[in-house]
């Protein structure tokens, strides 16, 4: 593959806010591709008539802002606000990054417990949200952390800690067949709800080393105060770097590449990935293809000391 191959296209169609709207025109693994990041500020139906503009003459579309599965141990779950985007795609095929996070990410979380500096046996986690990132949230346990998981604290606001997966399988098993029917604006900080920031459960922030999870809620839930941590995202502008540098972060260390000064979701490194592997909507791209991209490249988490 040479970058005189013709240029691939992957946008993501975000319900988020289109203040963090992204275009950026790269070589990945030598194709050459054009990445865009789109938000709708909030509004569903705007994002599914894009989806539809953009269906057929994309290679892949990314839904940003919003889950259509979550992956926990072995059950996957739909959620009916993603589904619906989805299916307004007939011909591109379409990615929330939930795959990304259950392979990708859980290798990255292994490679920094293993390096130790960052991460080590002990190190004090808080996974903002784990429902959806239950990948890396098993890496974190295995590799001995102490961990503590904030999907009832920050998504229900209910101030129960959850500290072991299988606390977090009994309480999905039970909420998420419940929650998946819920309009997502009332989950998820989506529009201008991603721009406002509203600490809380501020205990748990100090007592953490380590924030790991989606920025949006790491973003709109931390203190002003995060002198010394250390934190474990993506879908971070160059805005956003420079405010946790001056919050005193000491490290962000984010899960998918730098692409002109921003790290996009995990939906768009799953369209960019499906592209380079020729996969489509009848062939769409599997765990099992990250898997073996995670084996066979370079892949590596993205590193930035900010106050080291």
């Amino acid at each position: 593959m040479t970058s005189s191959q013709e240029r691939k296209h992957v946008v993501s169609v975000s319900i988020g806010s289109s203040k963090r709207d992204h275009s950026v025109e790269t070589d990945v693994m030598e194709v050459p591709f054009l990445i865009e990041r789109v938000g709708t500020d909030g509004d569903m139906e705007k994002a599914k008539q894009m989806i539809r503009d953009y269906d057929g003459k994309v290679d892949a579309i990314g839904l940003g802002g919003i889950d259509l599965y979550l992956i926990i141990g072995k059950k996957r779950y739909t959620l009916k606000d993603g589904k619906k985007l989805a299916d307004c795609a007939k011909i591109s095929p379409t990615y929330d990054g939930s795959m990304l996070k259950h392979t990708i990410e859980r290798g990255f979380i292994m490679q920094l417990a293993k390096e130790g500096k960052y991460l080590r046996k002990g190190s004090k986690v808080l996974v903002i949200s784990s429902a959806d990132r239950f990948g890396m949230a098993e890496a974190l346990f295995n590799s001995g952390c102490d961990v503590v998981l904030g999907d009832l604290m920050f998504t229900l606001n209910l101030p129960i800690p959850l500290r072991t997966l299988p606390a977090l399988k009994i309480v999905a098993s039970i909420l998420v067949p419940i929650v998946s029917n819920v309009p997502f604006e009332l989950l998820y900080p989506t529009g201008k709800k991603q721009e406002k920031r509203t600490p809380k459960f501020e205990d748990y922030f100090r007592r953490a080393e380590v924030i790991a999870g989606d920025f949006n809620y790491i973003n709109r839930y931390m203190p002003d105060d995060m002198a010394g941590k250390t934190i474990i995202t993506n879908t971070v502008t160059a805005s956003d770097i420079e405010e946790m540098k001056k919050m005193g972060v000491a490290t962000l260390i984010t899960t998918t590449p730098d692409f002109g000064g921003r790290s996009f979701g995990t939906n768009v490194m799953e369209g960019v990935y499906s592209t380079i592997l020729g996969r489509n909507r009848k062939n769409p791209l599997t765990i099992q293809d990250l898997d073996e991209m995670l084996k066979k490249s370079d892949l590596k988490p993205r590193i930035l000391p900010l106050n080291e």
